[in-house]
């Protein structure tokens, strides 16, 4: 089970690598306004991309991959066939801050998938909450990671 935690971790830590440079790289452009994104050069444009392309990917692969691997590593006892018993459970245990906060994230990750290309207001509005987000999506991969640090040192005593 540790490889496979291992291995999520791995992938998530990569996106959040990733979304943590367009992040620097575009620190100095927020907040966007309207008029700003119609006046960003191509590499602004391919950054955006990356910062909303990777929040995305780190939102999905640790809701759908990582957290049912917590769970899995923590022997939690019970079935939890709904996200949102999970969530709360990972909140109770205190492997994340708050589902309602994730929740949000997720909420923010499906809003990427819409399209406006034509609306640069809405674009801007859409960039500038997901990068008022973004911090608190990292946030809780440092946090998942930090809780699940204890039961692989404590596992690995075990031989597993």
């Amino acid at each position: 089970m540790n490889t496979a935690y291992n291995a999520v971790l791995e992938v998530c830590k990569r996106h959040a690598n990733r979304l943590s440079w367009a992040m620097s790289r575009l620190q100095a452009k927020f907040p966007l306004t309207a008029s700003a994104m119609q006046g960003l050069d191509d590499t602004d444009l391919a950054v955006l991309d990356q910062f909303s392309t990777r929040f995305s990917k780190l939102q999905d692969a640790m809701g759908a991959k990582l957290f049912p691997a917590v769970l899995e590593l923590t022997k939690e006892q019970g079935e939890l066939p709904a996200f949102l018993d999970k969530l709360y459970r990972l909140e109770k245990m205190g492997a994340i801050l708050s589902a309602d906060k994730w929740l949000l994230l997720r909420e923010m990750r499906n809003e990427f998938s819409h399209d406006y290309p034509d609306d640069p207001a809405i674009q801007s509005a859409l960039l500038n909450k997901a990068y008022n987000l973004a911090g608190d999506l990292l946030l809780t991969l440092n946090k998942i990671e930090s809780f699940s640090a204890n039961y692989l040192n404590s596992n690995a005593g075990c031989g597993l």
